[in-house]
Order: C-alpha cells, then structure tokens, then sequence
C-alpha cells in the first residue's frame, strides 16, 4: 500500500529527482493550459516506480505549488484532482 513517508526518500536520489522534475514541468503545462489536472495525465508518459510518482505529488503538494481538490479517500489515486495553490 501506497504511503508517502516511506516513498518520499526516493524522490531525492539521482532517478527520483528526474522523475520529479518532469513531473513538475508537466504540471506546469497542465495548470496553465486549464486551471486544474487529473492525478493520472500529471504522471502520464512518465516511467519509473508508480509509487514514487505519486510522491512527487504528493511532495508538490508538500511544497504548497498545488493543492488537491478531491477527497483522496474517495477516489481512486489516478482521478485526485489538483488546482495550483496560489
């Protein structure tokens, strides 16, 4: 099961931190295109561990550069939906 805490660490190795940049360009692109994104096309075309994916995410929500709409306990990881913070 998915937990943040025990997948945060990957995000700062060498491969954790390409990942997380791509991430975030993709992110970018997807608020300025439309105001909000799907969990899934933030992480679409992306390789690597889907687990760690989802910490990136979850570390961009940490860094307060968006902010989830959904209630994640209700949805599946893929649809959570996210607006930039500011």
């Amino acid at each position: 099961m998915y937990t943040y805490e025990n997948e945060k660490s990957k995000i700062f190795t060498e491969n954790g931190q390409e990942m997380f940049l791509k991430i975030r360009d993709k992110v970018q692109i997807l608020l300025k295109q439309s105001g909000s994104f799907m969990l899934e096309k933030a992480i679409s075309g992306v390789t690597g561990d889907s687990w760690v994916q989802l910490a990136c995410i979850d570390r961009l929500v940490e860094l307060k550069e968006i902010k989830e709409i959904t209630d994640k306990t209700k949805v599946a990881g893929q649809h959570r939906v996210f607006i930039s913070y500011y």
